[in-house]
């Protein structure tokens, strides 16, 4: 038996407008821009992909399951600028079939600097899902899917309302120098950890608290492969992959396939046939073991199968770029220290928060609520990713990405916008701009 776990990326976030030195208004996004991209992104990849799995849904009766982390910040653009979208995405999750993922609000890499950042983040995200779709997330992925052990003890740590825990299980990248002769075709437990209970961590059923691997392997030969001409197995048949991934019987059960969800249609273009593939890839996977191969939502695999054994991180690992850390974000001095600045402001955002909710103005409430929403939409990891100075194949990504000119044009900007933030923080409310 084999089950393909199908877990989609699906993020944008909010670009900045260029921000001089000279600037001193508090409007630091470029609207014209990030409704481009979205539209453009909606009308390439989240429309036909999403009406197209929604209809292999249907069609397979049930039996095609995917999931999806949509980060908060793309569902307040969606709604802004594709609504349409948002509702495609509530009646893939009326099927039943569908599996929302939790993560952090605002994309970020909140966990390695402010815990309580970290929390207030992941609420956010959860309350964002249940008011949307009526699900409460039950499986974590990490943005960019960074991941330590720490980071599951914090998460074992997680209570739900009703005091059990909160988190099945967590994503994460399947690393080859962790694995070592192991394959990520199996369910995974965290390491003995201080703080965990005798017998290890446990999900909210009371079943182990389980991590999901990547497949990158098989993953990337979708996301990255497909269209590449130069590529042994170019071109990439569902019937092919298929095999590979019926495969895996023999050595595991899993077939986990995560990517970001513009890999249909916006990094693999329509005309690569990229629809296609996913179009015949469930019925040629079935048909290949019938009545024996599946496909699984994250907590459906968590449910089904037991972990077999440790996956132990001592150092970050992301999906990101070849090396698998954490470099594609605080490779430089300049990430390092605009990291370091942005969250060096936290605890002026709040305290300006409190204060405004000490004096009952509503007027002073409103604008400390702009205050904290600017500042977390620095959080973004996006902004430190596009100041990455790498060459090669993965300063290529990191390019493609980017809206700047070069990695220093970005931090110079953010740098500009932070400062702004920074002087609004500290600010008296007599300071403070007009409301919006």
């Amino acid at each position: 038996m084999a089950s393909i776990v199908f877990y989609f990326q699906v993020h944008q976030p909010y670009r900045l407008r260029r921000y001089s030195v000279f600037d001193s208004d508090p409007f630091y996004f470029d609207d014209a821009k990030n409704e481009q991209i979205c539209k453009k992104v909606a009308d390439k990849c989240y429309r036909p992909t999403t009406a197209k799995v929604l209809d292999l849904v249907r069609r397979h009766k049930g039996n095609v399951k995917v999931s999806y982390a949509i980060t908060g910040v793309c569902l307040e653009q969606l709604e802004r600028w594709a609504p349409d979208v948002i509702d495609m995405f509530k009646a893939l999750g009326d099927t039943g079939c569908c599996e929302f993922i939790g993560e952090t609000y605002y994309h970020s890499l909140s966990f390695l600097y402010s815990r309580r950042e970290f929390a207030d983040q992941v609420d956010l995200h959860s309350k964002k899902i249940q008011s949307l779709f009526g699900q409460t997330p039950r499986v974590f992925r990490n943005t960019e899917l960074i991941y330590a052990n720490q980071l599951a003890l914090a998460l074992g740590e997680m209570k739900g309302p009703d005091g059990k825990p909160r988190w099945a299980g967590c994503l994460c990248e399947g690393v080859d120098r962790l694995l070592g002769f192991r394959k990520p075709t199996y369910v995974y437990a965290p390491p003995p950890m201080l703080g965990v209970p005798e017998g290890g961590m446990r999900g909210p059923d009371g079943r182990p608290f389980g991590l999901l691997l990547k497949n990158y392997r098989l993953s990337d030969d979708i996301a990255f492969r497909f269209s590449n001409r130069g590529w042994a197995e170019w071109p990439l048949s569902a019937e092919k992959f298929a095999k590979w991934a019926n495969d895996v019987n023999g050595d595991g059960y899993l077939v986990n396939l995560f990517m970001d969800y513009e890999t249909f249609g916006e990094h693999q273009w329509a005309d690569t046939g990229i629809f296609e593939f996913l179009d015949a890839l469930p019925e040629k996977f079935f048909d290949i073991n019938p009545g024996h191969n599946h496909f699984d939502t994250p907590s459906e695999a968590l449910a089904r199968f037991e972990p077999t054994g440790v996956y132990d991180v001592h150092d970050w690992i992301s999906w990101a770029d070849l090396e698998r850390d954490l470099s594609a974000w605080r490779e430089n001095a300049m990430q390092n220290n605009a990291l370091d600045e942005c969250y060096r402001l936290e605890a002026d955002v709040r305290a300006r928060v409190a204060e405004a909710a000490a004096s009952g103005d509503n007027d002073q409430i409103k604008q400390a609520g702009y205050l904290i929403e600017d500042w977390r939409k620095l959080t973004t990891s996006d902004h430190f990713y596009y100041m990455c100075t790498k060459y090669w194949s993965d300063g290529d990504v990191h390019k493609y990405f980017s809206p700047y000119d070069s990695p220093y044009d970005s931090y110079i900007n953010y740098m500009n916008v932070l400062d702004n933030v920074r002087q609004r923080a500290v600010a008296g409310a007599a300071a403070e701009p007009a409301p919006r």
